[in-house]
């Protein structure tokens, strides 16, 4: 798979199945920084010329979002939306949609190992 910043919502609809595997089937929303993408609903493309707020967002700013859409289709559920970079350049943004209630956001939180939290000695060792 050649993924470009123009690669269309067909191109990139293999990479965004599989996401959508590992994260027990949650909506995935997926698009590159020239073309609008793909949205995937169990198992399924439920549409393959699709863009949201937050993709957006994260194709102008580079930056990882984890909030909540005021418009469209996911108006008033979490995403979890991270950039996907070439060459230091944004080239496709892909989303999460947490239709848990946020149950998933917390559950990564949780199962976080402990070596990935910054260590806080300031009020000692057992906080």
């Amino acid at each position: 798979m050649n993924l470009t910043k123009s690669s269309t919502g067909d191109e990139i609809t293999p990479l965004a199945l599989a996401i959508h595997e590992l994260v027990n089937r949650l909506p995935i929303t997926m698009r590159t920084k020239n073309t609008r993408g793909v949205r995937i609903e169990e198992g399924k493309v439920i549409d393959n010329d699709y863009s949201g707020p937050i993709l957006e967002k994260v194709l102008e700013n580079g930056k990882i979002s984890n909030e909540t859409p005021n418009y469209g289709p996911y108006k008033g559920v979490p995403v979890l939306v991270v950039p996907l970079l070439e060459n230091d350049e944004v080239i496709a943004s892909i989303g999460v949609v947490d239709t848990t209630k946020g149950i998933y956001s917390d559950i990564m939180q949780i199962t976080k190992r402990p070596e990935q939290f910054d260590k806080d000695n300031s009020r000692g060792e057992f906080y």
